[in-house]
């Protein structure tokens, strides 16, 4: 994961390594990275299908790692310690205390 493009937000809480894989389409992700910029939460997204050819094989491969379904958005908190996918207002919040 070090070709991967992806974007990086700043924010003030950066006590957990946070990123996510999101598909620029899809409203969830959209209310995901809405609601980590409230929250004040560093992170980096990819938008994987924004991404071709090895980027988004290495990217598809990646989301396959932490959920096989492949399903958007996959949160991945601190290297796949925690793992949420979907927006999960409430299960985000609590594992970003």
């Amino acid at each position: 994961m070090n070709s991967m493009k992806h974007e990086t937000v700043p924010g003030k809480n950066t006590a957990h390594h946070v990123k996510i894989f999101t598909l620029s389409t899809c409203g969830w992700c959209k209310k995901t990275k809405e609601l980590l910029k409230s929250l004040d939460v560093a992170y980096e997204y990819v938008d994987v299908d924004k991404l071709s050819g090895e980027d988004y094989t290495e990217a598809s491969e990646e989301v396959k790692k932490y959920n096989p379904h492949r399903t958007y958005p996959t949160i991945v908190i601190d290297q796949g310690k925690h793992v949420i996918l979907g927006f999960k207002d409430k299960e985000i919040k609590e594992k970003l205390r």
